[in-house]
């Protein structure tokens, strides 16, 4: 099999399509539902470039566009907060937790005006195992997208794990080259060399199951991973180590940048294993940005014009493999 043509990664068209048939229609990694334990607390986010936030009211989590409907603006601000009512910064339209319009201040006589008429937008919301899930037209219920991800980490105790820290990060390369990049494990040996040297890499495996991707790999002693890693379609993943795990969202800002959104979780939170939690994101996040300066190369590649499609290692490039064939399967070239 040949990797996929490299239109599919600079074409701004290609990526107006991703947006709508992919990221439109399928449910999004929005965070820990534990964070949202208050009522007013929220997690704001965007879906390739979709703005939607979920917000505790008194009748639980409810999810909206984060899109004021007088003339557009943004709601709230990216990331969590907490907040009494739901007002938008530009001309103090106030909504309350359930989406209807509760004040337009300054607004003048207009018999025609009815409050009612301009109630929020909804986005659909789902709960699983303690992650937040949010759609903005699902085309399949959250289980079915899931696959095998609910039997392979069945036994995992992931309620348990307590969420602490969120990054995010950014770099210019498409989101699919991203993905490309970490569905496999060939490149190990030559941009992770500390990484290689920490695993059993003749002993790495990938392969590639219903709407997931797993590799796994034994570890060497001192290597904060426990040796498995798992990619989503069609956009998040999830990695274990030592008393926790951390998930990322791989979210496209356009064609050519994307942003990484990875959240930490872990048993323990005690302050007294506070210096060892840092350390292990700490250790994480190097190794993530190891494959920024690849990822950013092979776009300007891409973009030249000067690469043809070369093959996929059969041994190796499983995941590349099976995440080129889901976007195939929904649409694309």
């Amino acid at each position: 099999m040949r990797n996929l043509d490299p239109i599919n990664y600079v074409s701004t068209a290609i990526h107006s399509s991703d947006v709508n048939r992919i990221f439109g229609a399928t449910w999004q990694l929005l965070g820990a539902a534990s964070r949202l334990t208050r009522r007013g607390d929220y997690i704001a986010a965007e879906i390739a470039g979709n703005k939607v936030f979920a917000v505790m009211t008194k009748d639980g989590i409810r999810a909206f566009r984060n899109v004021c409907r007088h003339r557009g603006a943004r709601l709230l601000p990216e990331g969590s907060g907490r907040c009494t009512t739901i007002r938008c910064p530009y001309h103090q339209w106030v909504w309350r937790e359930d989406g209807s319009l509760l004040n337009v201040p300054w607004w003048g006589d207009d018999p025609d005006f009815n409050k009612s008429d301009w109630s929020l937008d909804t986005v659909e919301l789902c709960e699983w195992r303690g992650f937040l899930f949010i759609a903005l037209a699902p085309e399949m219920p959250l289980a079915d997208q899931l696959g095998a991800l609910a039997s392979e980490i069945e036994s995992e105790p992931i309620e348990r794990y307590q969420w602490v820290q969120e990054e995010r990060l950014v770099f210019d390369a498409n989101w699919k080259i991203y993905t490309d990049n970490f569905v496999e494990g060939y490149h190990i040996p030559g941009i992770h060399p500390a990484f290689h040297s920490a695993i059993e890499f003749e002993k790495f495996e990938t392969t590639a199951h219903e709407g997931m991707v797993k590799m796994t790999a034994p570890p060497r002693e001192g290597l904060f991973y426990r040796g498995k890693w798992l990619w989503m379609w069609p956009n998040w993943t999830l990695s274990l180590f030592d008393g926790g795990m951390n998930t990322s969202r791989i979210n496209p800002i356009n064609h050519h940048q994307t942003e990484l959104i990875y959240n930490f979780y872990f048993e323990d939170v005690s302050e007294d294993n506070a210096s060892k939690r840092a350390k292990v994101i700490a250790d994480n996040l190097a190794v993530i940005r190891e494959d920024f300066e690849v990822c950013v190369a092979t776009q300007k590649n891409y973009e030249s014009g000067g690469y043809r499609p070369g093959p996929l290692s059969p041994r190796h490039e499983a995941g590349v493999a099976y995440f080129q064939q889901k976007l195939r399967d929904a649409g694309g070239q």
